[in-house]
């Protein structure tokens, strides 16, 4: 199985394309698209549309994993967020491409196995359970990666408890 992981952002989206092959993950492709502050909003979501189409169509994903919304500060910001989020959304459904959304509790508990894990955790379990070949200097790449692993690890427990797998 195969899942475009994505950590929604509008300055900075990290993607993440990762496979499962038995209980083996393995890192096909990632990256975070930077857009530039100085660009308008259409301009800066064609640019991540972009990329995440590229992925759609180069690697046909089973899934699409991505965070689901959490904000505390700045309405302006997420709103901006969901926004990206609707589109990439949008971008997967018109290539029939089913989408799941996972908090980031959901996340750390599911690649470190405690809900509050940080940002140097999730890496360090990361690292240490798949392979990973590149120099990942962001952590919104890290992130789209966990939340594919998220997402494969959700199959794979609804599969050995008998239910209809995710995909």
């Amino acid at each position: 199985m195969k899942v475009l992981g994505i950590d929604p952002g509008y300055g900075r989206c990290g993607m993440a394309i990762v496979s499962r092959d038995g209980t083996t993950d393995t890192l096909i492709e990632s990256l975070c698209v930077e857009t530039s502050s100085t660009a308008d909003f259409p301009t800066r979501l064609s640019q991540i549309l972009t990329e995440c189409s590229r992925l759609l169509d180069n690697h046909a994903p089973d899934a699409v994993a991505i965070e689901k919304l959490f904000f505390s500060k700045s309405r302006t910001t997420a709103m901006r967020v969901a926004e990206v989020r609707g589109a990439l959304i949008g971008c997967a459904g018109n290539r029939g491409t089913p989408v799941f959304e996972y908090s980031p509790a959901e996340v750390k508990s599911a690649t470190t196995g405690f809900g509050g894990a940080d940002k140097r955790q999730i890496a360090a379990m990361l690292r240490m359970t798949m392979k990973i070949e590149k120099d990942i200097r962001l952590d919104d790449e890290f992130d789209a990666i966990a939340i594919a692993v998220t997402h494969l690890s959700m199959v794979r427990m609804n599969s050995l408890a008998g239910q209809s797998a995710l995909q």
